[in-house]
């Protein structure tokens, strides 16, 4: 910058915050130096960058970066002196003074305008307010209803009315700020600066801001600053990668509690406070651009955060804030925790997602844990965007680059508002702030400088009420909270620097300076130092105060070393030349060892890089391995195992069709609609016209159809000529072409996609039924081992001791579970750090106590022991258990008994007797169930063998299905391939002939070109030749005037030549032209005539002249001959060309016929190329299904080439089938009938035989009848005339006699019935008699089972004989009763035979008479 001067003076300023001053008219340049040099501001080389001068009286105004306005008055020529001259709100971009030097105009970088007068009152007025217009950072005061505040990035913040959105106030802070954020708890207000610095604003007083207390981090820039939803803690996170958690209550004078590290690229922290809860959780979301994804820490404050959860340099242990570490897969631009602190919501970086990620419920785990996305909605932004929670935690607010603003439902993720706040070219919205209430919205424009206020135009009823309950909650918990730290902020006063400075200085002073080490770690300096540099500084002085005796004895070991080494130096001077050591083996190689280490150093970072690379490939080729064979497949591939049989069953893996595939899919089957259609229509139309036809026809036809319908066959394709059995998985195979109709290269191609369309049903029809298997085994295993709980029940309780099969599914069953790896597959041993391994104790020491505190008071469970056997209820399980007590008098013997002990004895008997009769019960009935149970297992399971043995079959079938229709598409492709082959070929030859019959036509042309140049050139040779003809026989005419005798003489000389030299051979250059005019031939001719003519002067010449001849007679001779040679020349000259021209006529014509036998030829390979496309077009290969047995032959003699078959149609063989087959009815016909004759012609000769043999039969009869015999039976019958009467007669004595019978059987059985009467009384008296002996049997039973227990327990031997020989004698008369009972029942089987004898007796008996 510079100004002129009044004087013709050029004052010219630099950026290093030099003053010159040029000389206008001598050019003379001068540099001013500043003459306090004591007093030199800070930062002085940077005042005047960037700088505006100005002429002043006796020197310029300058203005600097720091919002001073600065006199530079030049004493002299060569110094000059600084002075502040007034201080402006922001750096000053413009001065300029009036004409009259009495006022002066003052333009900042932001735009406002000054006007600064000089009168004995100097003023300054602002003329025009400006605002720096690209707002850095925005937020609601709370509560948020009536005010929010700005921040550019200059320092200026700004206080602004929700109402009218008017500037109620501006505040400057001269410094670069990044970010703003306001308290929850209280009216104050947090902003971070690009020096590491954290401004606390008090803005209870919204017109007059003012700034109450500077925290002093690191230098780092701050880049983020989040209070909780409550107001305890405000979150400050660095460029760096930490995180400061400060006492956001102005009571605790801000105080930072410590800090933690995270990636350095710091994206958003959000925090999750709720009403009522114990903890602060805060997540961190961080970018990892070299992987390409997001890294999220959590971690959790308590309300009172205790001084021990920081260590000595201020980092908050990981362990005592339960710090976690995740990692997403995909880049995030944003994150927030939900309200229920289950879940993070997720701004995807590179595609328009919002994802859902569930965050483990057990956070135990070490190291970085890998986070899926559950749920993901597509967010209709482009760009990346931003995420933010409303105060109550049910709405999601995402803004983005596009500039729209979307209000979503943060459980479902669905939009409910949205609004266009900014454009997409000025890369849309950079922030959004949302109030408590959440009836306003704060966006702030990226790039375009607005700020934009958004307000509910409706809203439902619910939405409303929700958040305005949530906020009144919120703010009555926290009235208490603002009034008291509101009423602490009226009371302080930001401390000055000069006091932070010194006390900054006594606490350097502090620091122990006994050694060098001492003072390089602390130089003394009187600038501010970070709260972090403080912390680590502290840390180290306790340190060194801590090991300063170690330090100590080191020292003087060192010293001691250092003497040892001096004295063996001094022993070596004084050794000799051969033992004397070097000066330098002494000393210590520093280098060598640094060199050492490096290289080692190097080395285990190059076996890091090494095996993290060798790691990066193994997991890229699995991800690879993965997206290709499990990711990228529909149905993924998977077995299914019998239970009890080695039979596994596997599905067709698939993947998903393409649009593309399913696109032509559905052209293929419209196509095959509309032929169908078509089809139909032209078979109606022909049926319509052949209507009449068939009526007319109809008479003479009937005894023909009469025939035909007998022999209709099925004109529908069979499997066989389908080639597969595809229609066994119904699949509809109508839209099929049959085989022997695809003729056409579309045909084909529609085939096959029709194929692949079939093989994808298939499977899938297969899949169906595999997923059906699959989970019905799924439901039997679930079944299995529900029964199994209940069997090791039974078998605990019977103490069986047998193991219980348990079904698992395998991994090929469940092959997800091998992209997991499980604990028990990692062999090498886990290594736990000594904060885990003391957390681990802790965790079982509290254990330890927790149990023996439980154990300390078991009052409740001994006296359920005493009282009830330690249960409440006594189940029907514990009776296998259960013991009866025996009674305390049992232990005395039992002569000593009362007759109370022996009653409570036979109690204590039938209870014991009772419990083993419960007991067997109970066992019966549990094996019973456990047979029960092990038998349903075993069917269910065989069941389910069987089914996957059905659908093993199933399988086999499928697969069969999908190798024919592979085999169909292959043949198919390969005749395509072969198509186009021959079609690629006939273009070629096409392209060939094409390219021929050019070279024809133009070789006939050039050959017609030349025989009309040689037919002319062959006239004009003719024409020379006949004009040396004449010029040959005018010789003597001319010369007839001279006597004869020199005529011949003459003509001698006229027929005489000069010899000239042959010309030489020409040049292989020359030939490589065969034909046309070669080059030089020009040259050569006129050399050649040339020389002629040189020769034909010497023979012209006068020494040649013969004698007599006349001088003017010799001249015109040498005219004559001289015409004569040139002339001969000239003929010998188209003689040549003329052979020449012959010759290129012959080699044209040669290469005409050349190009005609090849035109030929290709026309006969085209032909032939032709014939061979038909015969591929009609000789198809085509698949038939054979059953076993119509392929075989005899003798094994199968033809393995068929040159002259041919494949027709089967209908045309079964038609003339048909027909052969009524010829030959018709012959059987006739020749039944031939046969129908002469057989009546036998059937008439045997019936006459058969007459004669009758005849000759009645004859043998009549003598047969003369001569039989007759009894006297058959005579009385004959003779006698009363024969009835007689038999009348005979048959009433008879009846008499049966009569007489009757009565005695009566009789017989009436003495039997009374017997039998007698013996039933006998036996009923035995059988009372038998029961009264039971009854008494059983008293004796029971007074023998007492005596004997009586005499077991008194140990009597007597007792025992007597009650062994009663039972005896009562064994031995139950024997002799028994012996009865047998022999009464013999003698009634006796009685009873001998009364059936009698009646059998009195039956009638029919005598022959």
């Amino acid at each position: 910058m510079h100004c002129w001067t009044p004087t013709n003076d050029l004052y010219i300023g630099s950026e290093e915050g030099h003053l010159l001053m040029v000389n206008g008219e001598t050019l003379k340049v001068t540099v001013l130096q500043k003459a306090e040099k004591g007093q030199q501001l800070e930062g002085a080389p940077h005042l005047i960058s960037p700088v505006t001068l100005v002429y002043q009286k006796d020197g310029v105004f300058a203005s600097g970066i720091d919002g001073f306005v600065y006199s530079l008055t030049v004493k002299d020529s060569s110094s000059y002196k600084t002075e502040k001259f007034l201080e402006v709100e922001s750096p000053v971009e413009y001065l300029a003074s009036s004409p009259s030097y009495r006022m002066l105009l003052i333009q900042t970088d932001k735009g406002s305008v000054y006007i600064y007068t000089f009168d004995e009152e100097p003023t300054l007025d602002k003329v025009l307010d400006a605002c720096d217009g690209r707002f850095q950072a925005i937020d609601f005061i709370t509560p948020g209803t009536k005010h929010f505040m700005t921040l550019t990035r200059s320092g200026e913040v700004c206080v602004w009315s929700l109402e009218d959105c008017a500037c109620a106030s501006r505040t400057y802070l001269n410094t670069t700020a990044t970010t703003l954020a306001c308290s929850p708890s209280s009216l104050s207000a947090a902003m971070g600066t690009v020096d590491g610095y954290v401004y606390f604003l008090d803005v209870r007083s919204v017109e007059s801001p003012r700034v109450v207390h500077k925290a002093f981090l690191s230098q780092a820039p701050v880049q983020h600053l989040t209070y909780d939803q409550r107001g305890m803690y405000l979150l400050v996170g660095t460029s760096e990668g930490s995180i400061f958690v400060i006492d956001a209550r102005p009571t605790r004078s801000f105080q930072v509690l410590g800090f933690t590290e995270v990636s350095k690229d710091l994206l958003q922290i959000s925090t999750l406070s709720l009403l009522g809860a114990n903890i602060v959780r805060v997540t961190a979301l961080s970018s990892l651009p070299e992987a390409e994804r997001s890294s999220l820490a959590v971690f959790t404050l308590p309300i009172k955060l205790q001084s021990a959860t920081a260590d000595e340099r201020g980092r908050l242990k990981d362990e005592l804030i339960h710090k976690h570490l995740y990692e997403i897969e995909h880049a995030l631009s944003s994150a927030v925790l939900d309200f229920q602190s289950s879940r993070v919501l997720g701004f995807c970086h590179q595609v328009p997602y919002i994802c859902s990620y569930q965050l483990p419920e057990k956070q135990g785990h070490r190291g970085v844990c890998i986070l899926k996305p559950s749920q993901k909605v597509q967010s209709k932004h482009y760009g990346p965007g931003t995420l933010h929670l409303s105060s109550h935690g049910l709405w999601l607010l995402t803004v983005a680059k596009c500039g729209t603003l979307c209000v979503r439902d943060a459980y479902t993720l669905e939009t409910f508002a949205r609004c266009r706040s900014h454009s997409h070219q000025g890369h849309g919205i950079q922030s959004v702030r949302i109030s408590v209430d959440g009836q306003s919205v704060l966006v702030n424009g990226k790039d375009d400088g607005t700020l934009v206020l958004l307000k509910w135009k409706r809203l439902a009823g619910n939405l409303v009420s929700e958040i305005i309950e949530y906020c009144h909650e919120l703010l009555t918990s926290l009235n208490s909270s603002i009034e008291e730290q509101n009423n602490y902020l009226s009371l302080v006063r930001l401390t000055s620097e000069l006091e932070q400075e010194s006390e900054h200085a006594t606490g350097q002073n502090r620091l122990s300076t006994d050694s060098s080490q001492e003072e390089l770690l602390f130089p003394k300096s009187n600038t501010e130092i970070p709260w972090i540099q403080v912390k680590s500084k502290e840390a180290i002085e306790k340190e060194v105060r801590l090991f300063s005796q170690k330090r100590k004895a080191i020292k003087s070991g060192i010293k001691e070393l250092a003497k040892t080494v001096m004295n063996m130096i001094e022993e070596n001077e004084k050794a000799g030349d051969m033992a004397k050591l070097d000066q330098q083996e002494f000393c210590l190689d520093l280098e060598e060892l640094d060199r050492l280490h490096s290289q080692s150093g190097e080395e285990v970072a190059k076996i890091k890089k090494d095996v993290e690379m060798h790691n990066l490939a193994k997991r890229y080729l699995a991800h690879l391995i993965k997206e290709e064979c499990w990711s990228s497949m529909a149905v993924k591939g998977r077995a299914l195992k019998c239970f009890h049989i080695p039979c596994v069953v596997e599905n067709f893996p698939m993947r998903a069709r393409t649009a593309e595939e399913l696109k032509e899919l559905k052209a293929v089957l419209q196509l095959k609609k509309i032929e169908a259609e078509c089809l139909k229509l032209r078979k109606e139309i022909v049926e319509d016209q052949s209507a009449v036809t068939l009526a007319k026809n109809h008479h003479e036809e009937e005894d023909e159809e009469e025939d035909e319908e007998q022999t209709v066959l099925d004109t529908s394709l069979p499997n066989y000529l389908l080639g597969s059995l595809s229609t066994e998985f119904g699949v509809d195979t109508s839209l099929l072409s049959s085989q022997l109709e695809l003729h056409s290269r579309e045909e084909k191609i529609n085939q096959i996609i029709l194929l692949k369309d079939i093989i994808y049903k298939v499977k899938t029809a297969f899949n169906n039924e595999f997923d059906a298997a699959y989970k019905q085994k799924e439901l039997e295993v679930a079944r299995v081992k529900k029964r199994n709980i209940r069997i090791k029940e039974i078998i605990s309780d019977l103490d069986l001791g047998e193991s219980v099969w348990e079904p698992e599914f395998e991994d090929c069953e469940k092959p997800e579970r091998t992209l997991v790896v499980e604990n028990s597959e990692v062999t090498a041993p886990r290594h736990f750090n000594a904060w885990q391994r003391t957390k681990a104790e802790m965790i079982v020491m509290r254990e330890i106590r927790r149990w023996i505190k439980a154990r300390g008071t078991d009052s409740r469970r001994r006296g359920l022991m005493d009282m009830m056997g330690g249960v409440l209820e006594v189940k029907k399980e514990d009776i296998l258990r259960m013991v009866i007590p025996q009674p305390a008098f049992m232990a005395k013997p039992d002569a000593l008994w009362t007759e109370e002990e022996r009653k409570q004895f036979g109690e204590y008997e039938k209870k014991v007797k009772e419990l083993h009769e419960e007991r067997d019960k109970y066992r019966k009935s549990l094996e019973a169930e456990l047979k029960k149970l092990q038998n349903f297992i075993q069917e269910s399971t065989q069941n389910f063998d069987e089914h996957l043995k059905r659908l093993f079959e199933r399988r086999v079938k499928a697969e069969m299905v999908v190798n024919q229709e592979e085999l169909k598409i292959n043949n198919l492709v390969f005749s395509l391939l072969l198509d186009e082959e021959l079609n690629s070929r006939e273009l070629f030859l096409n392209n060939y002939l094409l390219r021929k019959q050019e070279e024809k036509s133009q070789t006939s042309e050039a050959i017609q070109k030349s025989k009309q140049d040689l037919d002319m050139y062959k006239e004009s040779y003719d024409n020379l030749l006949a004009e040396d003809k004449v010029l040959d026989r005018s010789f003597k005419k001319e010369f007839s005037e001279i006597p004869s005798q020199q005529v011949d003489i003459l003509y001698k000389l006229f027929k005489r030549r000069p010899r000239m030299q042959k010309p030489k051979a020409q040049s292989d250059a020359s030939s490589i032209v065969p034909f046309g005019e070669q080059p030089g031939a020009g040259k050569l001719n006129k050399d050649t005539f040339a020389q002629l003519m040189k020769a034909m002067e010497e023979l012209d010449s006068i020494h040649n002249m013969p004698e007599g001849v006349d001088s003017s007679v010799w001249d015109h001779f040498c005219i004559t001959r001289r015409a004569k040679v040139e002339n001969e020349y000239k003929v010998k000259q188209k003689a040549t060309g003329l052979v020449e021209m012959t010759a290129f006529l012959r080699k044209r014509v040669e290469d005409d016929e050349k190009v005609q036998q090849e035109i030929e030829k290709v026309f006969r390979e085209l032909i032939l190329l032709q014939e061979e496309k038909v015969k591929y077009q009609l000789n198809l290969t085509i698949q038939m299904l054979l059953k076993q047995g119509q392929v075989e032959l005899e003798n094994f003699q199968q033809l393995l080439q068929y040159p002259d078959a041919i494949l027709i149609s089967r209908t045309i063989i079964e038609d003339l089938n048909s027909v052969i087959r009524t010829q030959g009815q018709k012959k059987v016909t006739s020749m039944m009938e031939s046969k129908d004759v002469h057989k009546g012609i036998y059937q008439i000769e045997w019936e006459h035989k058969k007459m004669e043999m009758e005849m000759e039969d009645l004859n043998q009869k009549a003598w047969d009848i003369q001569m039989l015999f007759f009894s006297r039976d058959r005579q009385k019958y004959l003779n006698e005339p009363n024969y009835e009467s007689l038999i009348a007669l005979q048959i009433a004595i008879m009846e008499q006699t049966i009569n007489v019978l009757d009565k005695t059987h009566k009789k017989n059985v009436n003495n039997c019935k009374k017997l039998l009467k007698k013996l039933g009384k006998f036996s009923n008296q035995r059988d009372t008699a038998n029961y009264t002996l039971s009854c008494s049997l059983r008293e004796e039973l029971v007074a023998v089972s007492e005596r004997q227990d009586i005499c077991s327990a008194m140990g009597s031997t007597l007792t025992c004989e007597k009650i062994a020989k009663e039972q005896y004698e009562r064994m031995m008369q139950q024997q002799k009763l028994t012996n009865i009972s047998k022999e009464q029942a013999e003698q009634i089987s006796v009685l009873q035979a001998e009364v059936e004898r009698l009646r059998m007796r009195t039956f009638p008996a029919l005598v022959k008479m």
